[in-house]
């Protein structure tokens, strides 16, 4: 367990990284935005539930399959931190993408989940969002989430969809999980170069920016 000199009042959102391997910490802090603060850092569940309590961070970015304590891992974490649930938010961390996983930890209290392999740039974006209030999943975890919960799915006007063709609604649903489009040109059997004009057909038809939008267009809509 560490709690870092850097805990100090100022602007930034002060986080707690909880992995079991240091040298992760040590890229993870690296790679984050100078206006987060890594105020401390644990590799167990024991140091983590510790750390927290003594921290008191905006969000801890919580490794999932974490040793230590009954087992539980990060489970194990978020149940022995509950009394700040409502102060301090959780974003797991994890290798896997298993649905067990990530219904898991969610059912348990944390406000998201992503997986590893995930830039820089992004898990950075994320802990704002968390820390700003919202649910943060890799494109390809929302499903779980909206299908573990019994969300009902919304009703989807027929114009909305009626813009797209098959092809396209096709390379929307994958595109929207988190494929990439290397892997959606595999998936469908078409070129890259394919995916790419599918792409800015759906994104120009649906008057939406970019790939983020578009995940949470068709979560909301219940298309993934």
């Amino acid at each position: 367990m560490s709690i870092s000199a850097e805990e100090r009042p100022g602007p930034g959102i002060r986080v707690v990284i909880v992995d079991d391997h240091a040298i992760f910490r040590s890229g993870l802090k690296a790679d984050l935005d100078p206006n987060i603060v890594v105020a401390g850092e644990a590799g167990t569940v024991e140091e983590a539930i510790a750390v927290i309590a003594a921290v008191r961070p905006d969000v801890v970015l919580l490794d999932v399959h974490l040793p230590g304590g009954l087992g539980g891992g990060g489970r194990e974490v978020l149940a022995g931190s509950a009394p700040l649930l409502g102060s301090t938010r959780f974003l797991a961390l994890s290798v896997s993408d298993a649905a067990e996983d990530v219904v898991s930890v969610i059912r348990a209290g944390a406000r998201g989940y992503v997986t590893k392999t995930i830039s820089g740039k992004e898990i950075s974006d994320a802990v704002r969002r968390v820390a700003g209030g919202d649910a943060v999943f890799s494109p390809r975890l929302a499903g779980f989430v909206l299908d573990a919960f019994g969300t009902a799915p919304a009703d989807i006007a027929d114009d909305e969809l009626d813009r797209l063709s098959a092809r396209e609604l096709e390379v929307m649903r994958l595109i929207a999980r988190g494929y990439s489009y290397k892997e959606v040109a595999r998936e469908l059997f078409i070129s890259i170069k394919t995916v790419e004009t599918h792409v800015s057909a759906v994104l120009r038809k649906l008057q939406l920016s970019n790939w983020h939008e578009l995940t949470r267009w068709a979560a909301e809509r219940r298309l993934l």
